[in-house]
């Protein structure tokens, strides 16, 4: 396999150490092995730890890769994983779907990222980053419970009008257009925060979904987080066969 990065192309370097992990992780060897130390990579495309650590904090966060401090990156057991070929905002799904959406509880707040969500952003975690807390549903009662982080790039300041399609908002507002969004679906159960938003009982299952949004240069915007009521809900995914 080559090892390299070609230093003249328009593709930004860390988008080209991407690639180049992606194709690499798929190599058998790096199944029971560890990949090569951050500064040895660094050294070998001659690019910056901060360009490599870039790349390879994407590959973490889209569960590919495992991070152990003081051990080392190693790629992650492959676990069964649905996607879909589109992707909309919770506004703009439940109009598609005929649902008049109703918003109970509406949070906003200024916090310090935890080291995993600065890890994400590329920034540091004394860098605060927006929180938008929305607890949504249907007239008769709510359904969802969505906690978004956004990077301080976006531009966001909080006094945007929350209950319009936040995708529109970043776009015509922020000049922000969302243009990737990569996404995890488990099971959990409700804590007791969780149920008493949700109104269920404590140990009810759920849907959870993490969301991951990038731009149009594949720079992260959006982290969220949404529980929903395994009741109410069905999270359903078209794919097409080439």
């Amino acid at each position: 396999m080559k090892f390299s990065i070609d230093h003249k192309s328009h593709v930004p370097l860390h988008i080209q150490a991407e690639e180049l992990l992606r194709n690499l992780i798929k190599d058998p060897q790096y199944a029971t092995k560890l990949l090569p130390n951050e500064v040895d990579m660094a050294k070998q495309l001659a690019i910056s730890r901060t360009t490599l650590r870039q790349a390879l904090n994407k590959l973490v966060y889209e569960g590919l890769l495992i991070r152990k401090k003081g051990i080392g990156t190693k790629v992650a057991e492959v676990s069964v994983s649905s996607k879909s070929n589109n992707w909309l905002s919770f506004s703009q799904e439940m109009q598609a779907r005929g649902i008049p959406v109703k918003n109970f509880e509406l949070h906003i707040s200024w916090v310090h990222p935890d080291e995993q969500l600065a890890h994400f952003f590329d920034i540091g975690t004394d860098k605060k980053v927006l929180k938008l807390e929305r607890l949504r549903g249907r007239t008769e009662g709510p359904f969802v419970y969505f906690i978004s982080y956004f990077h301080p790039r976006v531009g966001l300041t909080g006094e945007e009008d929350f209950k319009r399609p936040l995708y529109e908002i970043l776009e015509k507002d922020h000049s922000v257009v969302a243009n990737l969004s990569k996404e995890e679906i488990s099971a959990k159960v409700a804590d007791k925060f969780i149920s008493a938003k949700l109104e269920v009982e404590p140990g009810s299952a759920l849907l959870f979904r993490k969301r991951f949004v990038y731009d149009q240069g594949d720079r992260p915007i959006e982290y969220n987080l949404g529980y929903y009521r395994a009741d109410s809900f069905i999270y359903t995914v078209e794919s097409r066969r080439d």
